[in-house]
């Protein structure tokens, strides 16, 4: 009986101990899939993709009595991304260029866009979806503005230009959604001293080259589908000065959408509205739509 019982005991142990390692070799298994996939979600090093595209839009009338004018033009545009993990660090770059022109029957050569931006966001894990940041924001265009009304030359590249940065907190649920908010942001606005030998231009005072301002920025970033090959992408950027009148809050808003036909062609909608009343004293706004032959790398 004391044979039995010992040989019940000893059996009971070896399965036990056996048990323990299996879970103990599954449960590193697990372990080491998960920190796998989670280096397969978040690569540390650069991650880098782009889109070069061309939109062109055409019109044409010949004798056609309900009235309408000729009209071809064409934009070109890039969109790159270069962004950085390593670890508990993200460094998040965007450059965005573009620049169109459209021609109308009898008219002069115009301008349809014309922009150059760089954003780059620097982030350093808090907890959860939260990181210490902070921004560059830079804007500026390539070619010369003309006024409409008057044909004077009102800028040119590098006039104006403008510069944002500051610490601030940064809410990143991914690449695709984020909220950077910079409560204590400079803001520095650059033009030729030519536009200012008569009067005031873009905000800086007459005969001065720069205007320097201190406030609050809130820069979102939404990407999403809403259907296989229909991609929104959604860009605000706010900001208060609070040395003067800190309750007319500029306003920059850019709305992508992007409807893809095959691997090169799609249609694409860019919409753009600024409010910035050292500039203009009301919206500014910006449409495009038409085919676009891109180009992706």
């Amino acid at each position: 009986m004391k044979k039995i019982l010992l040989t019940a005991v000893l059996a009971l142990s070896i399965t036990t101990a056996f048990s323990q390692a299996n879970e103990k070799e599954l449960l590193k298994k697990n372990e080491e899939a998960a920190a796998a996939k989670l280096k397969e979600d978040k690569p540390n090093g650069w991650v880098k993709k782009g889109t070069f595209s061309f939109l062109a839009n055409q019109a044409t009338f010949t004798n056609w009595t309900a009235g309408g004018q000729s009209n071809v033009s064409g934009t070109i545009g890039l969109n790159y991304d270069f962004n950085y993990k390593k670890d508990s660090w993200n460094w998040d770059n965007k450059v965005i260029a573009g620049y169109g022109l459209t021609k109308i029957k009898g008219q002069q050569l115009q301008k349809s866009d014309d922009r150059l931006v760089f954003n780059s966001l620097l982030g350093k894990k808090a907890a959860g979806y939260w990181y210490y940041s902070a921004f560059l924001n830079f804007k500026t265009q390539f070619d010369a503005g003309v006024d409409a009304a008057s044909g004077i030359r009102t800028s040119h590249f590098f006039s104006p230009a403008y510069f944002q940065f500051g610490p601030g907190m940064l809410w990143k649920k991914s690449d695709n959604l984020k909220v950077n908010i910079a409560p204590l942001t400079s803001k520095l606005i650059v033009v030729d001293r030519q536009f200012t030998l008569l009067g005031s231009s873009f905000g800086v005072e007459q005969g001065e080259t720069t205007r320097y301002e201190f406030g609050a920025a809130i820069n979102g970033y939404y990407k999403f589908k809403i259907a296989e090959n229909v991609t929104v992408e959604n860009i605000l950027n706010l900001y208060s000065n609070y040395l003067d009148k800190p309750g007319n809050v500029d306003i920059d808003y850019t709305l992508n959408i992007n409807m893809k036909i095959n691997k090169f062609l799609s249609t694409n909608l860019a919409y753009q509205t600024i409010y910035d009343d050292n500039a203009f004293a009301g919206f500014q706004t910006r449409q495009v739509l038409g085919l676009g032959l891109n180009y992706g790398f």
